[in-house]
C-alpha cells in the first residue's frame, strides 16, 4: 500500500469511526477497506487494516479526542484530562441509583442469572423500577430462559454495559478477590511532642 492509498485508508477509517453511534468493530473496517480497493488487486490482509487503525488512533494522541477499543469495536471519545473540563458546559449523565448498581454488579459478575438468583444474592427483592431502569438503559438485557420449572428469565451484561464502563470485553472487569481484599491502614498520626 502506497503512503498516498494508507492516507486515504486512514482518512476513510477516521469518517467511518467518526459518524457511527456505536463502537466499530475491527472487522466492519477491515471489510470497508477492502470494499475500496480496486477489483482485481489482491485482498487486504488484516494486518494492513489493523496498521490503518493503529495510524489513525496515533494520530489522535495529544488531541481533544481519542480513539480507544470499547465493547468489541473502536470509537472516539474526549480525552481523559479534557473532560473534567467539560462538565461545567455539558450535563452529565444521570447517575444510577444504589439498587441499580448493585444489581447491575451482581449481573456482570453472575451472568447469567435469574431475577431470584439476583434477590437471593441481595438478600432484598429486586423492585420492578429498577430492573426497568436497567432494562431501558440497556445495561442489562434478557439472555433466555432457566431449564427449571417456570423458565425464569436469565439476565447478563448488554453492549451498553461495556460502552459505559469503557471495557473491551467482560474480562476485564476486576476479579471478585481484588474486590474483596482489605484496604491497608492508614499510617497512624503522630502526635506532636
Amino acid at each position: 500500500m502506497t503512503e498516498a492509498e494508507l492516507a486515504q485508508a486512514s482518512r476513510l477509517v477516521e469518517a467511518l469511526v467518526f459518524a457511527a453511534a456505536e463502537p466499530v468493530p475491527a472487522r466492519a473496517i477491515a471489510e470497508l477497506l477492502r470494499m475500496q480497493r480496486p477489483s482485481g488487486d489482491e485482498a487486504l490482509p488484516d494486518e494492513v487494516a489493523a496498521a490503518v487503525v493503529e495510524r489513525v488512533r496515533q494520530s489522535c494522541e495529544g488531541r481533544g479526542v481519542i480513539m480507544v477499543a470499547v465493547a468489541g469495536g473502536w470509537r472516539f471519545q474526549t480525552a481523559p484530562d479534557l473532560a473534567p473540563l467539560l462538565t461545567t458546559v455539558l450535563p452529565r449523565p444521570r447517575r444510577l441509583p444504589r439498587a441499580a448498581l448493585e444489581v447491575l454488579a451482581i449481573v456482570a459478575y453472575h451472568q447469567p442469572c435469574t431475577r431470584a438468583e439476583i434477590e437471593a444474592i441481595r438478600g432484598v427483592s429486586l423492585g420492578q423500577p429498577t430492573l426497568d431502569l436497567l432494562l431501558e438503559t440497556a445495561l442489562i438485557v434478557p439472555r433466555g430462559r432457566k431449564e427449571v420449572p417456570g423458565r425464569p428469565t436469565l439476565w447478563g451484561t448488554g453492549a451498553a454495559f461495556l460502552r459505559q464502563f469503557g471495557l473491551r470485553e467482560l474480562g476485564q472487569l476486576p476479579r471478585r478477590e481484588e474486590l474483596l481484599q482489605e484496604l491497608p491502614e492508614p499510617p497512624a498520626a503522630v502526635p506532636d511532642g
